[in-house]
C-alpha cells in the first residue's frame, strides 16, 4: 500500500538523517495511513478509502457523504 492519503493527498516527507558524525543518509517520514471502511448511504455500499489521521478527523468533520463527493469531482475510484 503506497503511503498516500486519498482524502488530503498527504504523501511521504523525503530528507537526510544526521549522525552524531554528521554524516548523512537518506530517510524517509511517512504519514500515518489506515485503511478504513465507511458506509456511503447514497451509494447505499460500504467503501474502503486510504486515509490519513488528518483525513479520518476530515472526514468526521465534513461526513462522508461531502468527502465522498469531492472525491468523485476529481475522479478519483472508490
Amino acid at each position: 500500500m503506497s503511503a498516500h492519503c486519498q482524502v488530503t493527498g498527504r504523501a511521504p516527507g523525503f530528507g537526510k538523517s544526521v549522525s552524531h558524525s554528521h554524516k548523512r543518509t537518506n530517510r524517509r517520514w511517512d504519514p500515518n495511513i489506515q485503511r478504513k471502511t465507511y458506509y456511503l448511504p447514497s451509494a447505499g455500499r460500504r467503501i474502503t478509502l486510504t486515509v490519513s489521521a488528518k483525513g479520518i478527523k476530515t472526514i468526521d468533520r465534513d461526513g462522508i457523504e461531502a468527502v465522498a463527493a469531492r472525491l468523485r469531482a476529481r475522479g478519483e475510484k472508490f
